[in-house]
């Protein structure tokens, strides 16, 4: 087990656990649709690690970068965009599938927020899978309970956000969360929407329709057969 700093990143679809529940009867498209959504986040990450998928969220992490600390905010705001644009254009292009069953038509309530610190960490490999341990661990996903009354945002810790506090744009917002077992925290949060002017999403050809509805059926075989259970909601540490 070696320690180290580390940037720390959780990106969770909200609105999972009542997607799932609602669409029993086409539970496995709305499997396949929210695994493949998670997968478009993951891809869209650059430069960070995927270390585990928690149900509905992925933890990455990064090296924390000593030489130039304060570039590290900006890169979040950066990643986050990147990786909120892909979930979004991947919801557009399951809802314009040729497949009625209401997994794949009733998207429209699964959002993406992203909660981000940096922190010590020990990595322990345990079969060949790296973990991540650690306090900080605990409270990056402790974060993800939290007032934030917004559905889509990037929270920053205030250890994060102060090492650039410049680098995030207006208006941002402070909370104080009681997180269990650590005490009362500093964050600070900015809507997803206003990291930049988000580009239209392109529209799926004939071709791509096609293709993801057979890939929908294809993919969610396995679940409507019992040879796959589908995956759980996370909690928070």
């Amino acid at each position: 087990m070696q320690s180290g700093r580390a940037v720390l990143l959780i990106a969770d679809i909200g609105g999972y656990t009542e997607y799932m529940s609602a669409h029993r009867l086409s539970l496995a498209h709305a499997e396949v649709n929210t695994a493949r959504m998670l997968d478009k986040v993951i891809g869209a990450a650059r430069g960070f690690d995927l270390i585990e998928i928690e149900g509905d969220a992925a933890f990455l992490s990064r090296q924390a970068d000593a030489r130039d600390p304060e570039a590290t905010v900006a890169e979040i705001l950066q990643a986050a965009a990147a990786m909120h644009r892909a979930f979004h254009l991947e919801r557009q292009n399951v809802e314009q599938n040729f497949c009625p069953c209401a997994g794949c038509k009733k998207t429209e309530n699964l959002k993406l927020k992203f909660v981000a610190h940096i922190g010590d960490v020990a990595t322990q490999t345990i079969r060949r899978r790296l973990n991540l341990v650690g306090i900080d661990v605990v409270l990056v996903h402790r974060l993800l309970k939290n007032p934030v009354d917004i559905p889509e945002y990037v929270l920053l810790s205030e250890e994060l956000y102060s090492t650039n506090e410049t680098s995030v744009p207006d208006p941002v917002h402070e909370i104080s969360p009681e997180l269990e077992g650590i005490g009362t925290v500093r964050a600070y949060f900015v809507d997803v929407g206003d990291l930049g002017d988000p580009l239209p999403l392109p529209a799926p050809s004939w071709r791509g329709r096609i293709g993801r509805t057979f890939a929908a059926a294809g993919l969610g075989l396995p679940y409507m057969l019992g040879l796959r259970r589908p995956r759980r909601a996370a909690s928070p540490g």
